[in-house]
């Protein structure tokens, strides 16, 4: 069986791919942000970066695709190819980072891809508050999600709501 599990940046994917995987002993992927060689400069200059990081995404999680599909146990697996596509490389586009021949090109290599892997028995959305994304993102400290506009914002832990610095 193939689980995916989808949701916002700091929603906590990482953290139940990790307890599921431990508890019913399933293999587990995971996102591979660390390895993205564009994750830095992507974060000093969107526009410039962000057909290459959404390439390298897209890449990874197709090979990942592939090594799901031959695998004989359960796998469960943290970000899912789809949110690469429809959220944030869409989102690069709407907002400007990605121009439409760029984009046009990367969606073609997606619907590509899409016609040789198959898609998931079950997707886990999980869907939290802003505050508390926030709250995660500046927890776990990744220097370049520290850098990202949404956290001009900071969580005010006594009523859960966001206040400008």
């Amino acid at each position: 069986m193939y689980i995916a599990v989808a949701g916002n940046i700091g929603s906590g994917k990482t953290t139940l791919t990790k307890m599921l995987s431990k508890y019913y002993g399933w293999k587990q992927y995971l996102e591979p942000v660390a390895e993205n060689p564009y994750i830095d400069d992507y974060y000093k200059d969107i526009s410039r970066w962000a057909l290459n990081m959404e390439v390298f995404y897209l890449k990874q999680r197709f090979k990942n695709l592939l090594e799901i599909q031959h695998s004989k146990e359960t796998v469960i697996q943290d970000r899912t190819i789809f949110e690469g596509v429809y959220v944030f490389a869409a989102n690069n586009r709407a907002m400007g980072h990605m121009d439409q021949r760029d984009y046009e090109t990367y969606m073609e290599l997606f619907e590509s891809m899409m016609e040789v892997v198959e898609m998931p028995e079950l997707m886990i959305y999980l869907r939290s508050s802003v505050p508390h994304l926030v709250k995660n993102i500046q927890k776990r400290g990744r220097d370049y999600e520290q850098r990202m506009p949404c956290l001009l914002y900071t969580s005010d832990a006594a009523d859960d709501r966001i206040s400008v610095d």
